[in-house]
């Protein structure tokens, strides 16, 4: 008797012990920026809340669908990052939760209108201008002009020198086409596209990687978010980032909690945590070179400022739509994808 009295308190207390560790809890990510600031951010999180967190890192397009796959039994908490357009779908979809953070009243007017747009159930943390990076060195050597707007893009010099990413699972090229499509008309912008394709080496499947191949020398020019463009600069390649001449769309990258997620509270800590201004001011450390959401947030000296390029008025509302999302991947995949390079 006194054996198993014994044995059931240090069982107790063993179980005690534990108590703090099972109480930090964990939390499953998919993460849809550059992969540098998933893993700060990652490792700054579980270091501040003891939270273990379970990173994965995806593309805007790829979390979208994996979500929607997934919605009768989440594995996902939160979506940190990427383009706000799936973000908005997911949210008309009813794929993600409703949640009013504290911090709100401390953001930028425009992340508030990403969480008022969708009733809550996302909220912008960063913003950036779409345009393009070149590498500096391979357009001397081979005597290339600089292209300074969309239409210098399809100049026959320039015939296998530029990527981009598929819009199917880049929110990077989704951008790029509702852009294109707002700044010229559909049919005007797809008309357009198709002359571009013959200008297209490759299309990536990350948003990042066609200004990362440009910086490697794997590629000419790549179109991008500025901010990765400056990235690239700012990690020593030769790259110049460009905002074109006609006027350009922009992101706001969003978070969302993911509805029916497991883990509920550890979403929720990291929802807040991740909009509080010391938290989006150490995004430079990896050099992600964004707008940060938080208005006393550091603006870091590299990023492209929206004052400082012509901005085109984007309708995220109407294009962050299912189905207008829908018609345009598909009119895409038949006009252009079908007879890409």
């Amino acid at each position: 008797m006194k054996t198993t009295t014994l044995s059931l308190m240090l069982f107790a207390g063993t179980a005690l012990a534990a108590l703090p560790a099972q109480a930090a809890g964990s939390l499953n990510l998919i993460c849809s920026a550059d992969v540098v600031i998933c893993e700060q951010m990652t490792g700054d999180f579980q270091k501040e809340t003891g939270i273990k967190v379970n990173m994965v890192r995806l593309s805007s397009g790829e979390t979208y669908a994996k979500i929607r796959a997934e919605a009768r039994n989440p594995k996902t908490d939160l979506w940190w990052g990427g383009t706000g357009d799936p973000h908005l779908q997911a949210a008309s979809d009813g794929l993600t939760l409703e949640y009013k953070s504290p911090m709100l009243d401390q953001l930028q007017d425009w992340a508030k209108k990403q969480a008022e747009g969708s009733g809550y159930r996302t909220v912008g943390i960063y913003a950036g201008a779409l345009g393009w990076g070149y590498n500096t060195e391979i357009f001397s050597k081979k005597g290339l002009k600089e292209p300074k707007c969309w239409a210098d893009l399809l100049d026959a010099s320039l015939k296998g020198e530029i990527q981009m990413a598929n819009p199917n699972s880049s929110g990077t090229a989704y951008t790029a086409l509702a852009s294109l499509v707002q700044i010229m008309g559909e049919d005007q912008a797809f008309d357009y596209l198709k002359k571009l394709n013959g200008n297209i080496a490759q299309y990536t499947k990350s948003g990042s990687a066609p200004v990362k191949a440009a910086a490697r020398g794997e590629a000419g020019l790549g179109i991008v978010f500025m901010h990765d463009a400056v990235s690239q600069t700012a990690e020593g390649f030769p790259v110049k980032a460009i905002a074109p001449c006609e006027g350009t769309g922009y992101e706001i990258g969003s978070m969302s909690i993911v509805r029916g997620a497991k883990n509920l509270d550890s979403a929720k800590a990291w929802y807040d945590w991740a909009l509080k201004p010391e938290v989006q001011s150490r995004m430079k450390d990896a050099k992600s070179f964004q707008l940060p959401s938080n208005k006393s947030a550091e603006v870091p000296k590299e990023a492209p400022r929206f004052e400082d390029i012509k901005l085109i008025d984007y309708d995220f509302a109407t294009f962050g739509d299912a189905e207008k999302r829908k018609s345009l991947l598909e009119r895409w995949d038949r006009e252009v994808g079908a007879s890409a390079n």
